[in-house]
């Protein structure tokens, strides 16, 4: 008895410490850096309060990221109103179009802040996002041939983006992840405002752009750099039928594609082509998942 009863002891200890010590390790992850370039949708742009914020996709990223064994700090060079031509040769970031945080370049450009920070910080880097290419082809919308205007653009998005992605990867070298990401068919919410028979017709229109023309030159452009793409437009519904009709309580009978939307985003409420958090969360989502679990 009086052998067992310190063995017994012992093991109750173990086992009331294995939970702490499991805990410990899981908190104790190394921390690493995530660094994120692009424009409002990386620096978390919310047009109900005109500033941008934490809700952005970006910001999302870290906490989901923990659940794949990654402990990320935020590194933003984000900037609201950049397109691939401004963030390859503009120096500076206006006042406010920062994210929260963000790191300020007033004497250089986005591209090579960005490079000269990874370069220094090579191997701390887990994770490199770029958003990039939206306000390229925002004029389009309003252009008297929408496909006509997106594809004059494609090649250049194509060739800058791919500069981008292969600049940033010979920064970081072969480890870490570089993710580009596009967008939702936000023109899809203009079915549900006043004399919206032109934003009727463009619906398919910006369907066909997305899936044929922005997306493809997108993707290629990433490759280019040995960097992940994830398609956001087919995440949020962008490709479907807008055959598909739904029964929504504020607009009625509308398109599925339509719907979503609404749901994730300002576009259908305000015009403005901007998410809510549970839409940057979508985004967030798709970049989180290309990090291999640890």
């Amino acid at each position: 008895m009086s052998v067992r009863l310190p063995l017994l002891a012992v093991a109750l200890v173990a086992a009331l410490l294995l939970p702490a010590a499991a805990q410990a390790k899981h908190t104790s992850t190394k921390q690493q850096l995530y660094v994120s370039l692009g424009d409002s949708y990386a620096s978390g742009w919310d047009p109900t309060i005109k500033k941008n914020t934490t809700d952005g996709f970006v910001y999302q990223v870290p906490g989901l990221a923990k659940k794949r064994g990654y402990n990320l700090k935020v590194v933003n060079f984000g900037c609201g109103g950049a397109t691939t031509v401004s963030l390859l040769h503009a120096i500076g970031c206006p006042k406010g179009a920062l994210g929260p945080h963000g790191t300020a370049y007033p004497k250089t450009t986005q591209i090579a802040a960005a490079t000269k920070f990874i370069k220094a910080n090579r191997k701390k880097i887990a994770l490199i996002t770029v958003s990039i290419s939206g306000n390229d082809v925002t004029k389009c919308a309003s252009a008297a041939n929408a496909i006509t205007c997106v594809q004059d653009a494609q090649k250049a998005i194509n060739d800058n983006v791919g500069t981008i992605a292969t600049t940033l990867r010979k920064a970081a070298g072969p480890k870490p992840k570089i993710v580009g990401t596009t967008y939702p068919d936000v023109i899809l919410g203009g079915w549900v405002n006043p004399g919206t028979d032109g934003a009727k017709k463009l619906a398919p229109l910006s369907q066909v752009a997305f899936k044929s023309i922005i997306n493809p030159a997108l993707k290629d452009g990433y490759a280019a750099g040995k960097a992940s793409f994830v398609d956001v437009t087919a995440a949020t519904g962008g490709y479907d039928p807008l055959t598909v009709l739904v029964n929504d309580p504020t607009y009625g009978s509308i398109p599925k594609p339509v719907q979503t939307i609404c749901d994730i985003g300002y576009y259908c409420q305000l015009g403005d082509i901007h998410l809510k958090r549970s839409g940057y969360r979508v985004i967030s989502g798709l970049v989180a998942k290309q990090l291999p679990k640890k």
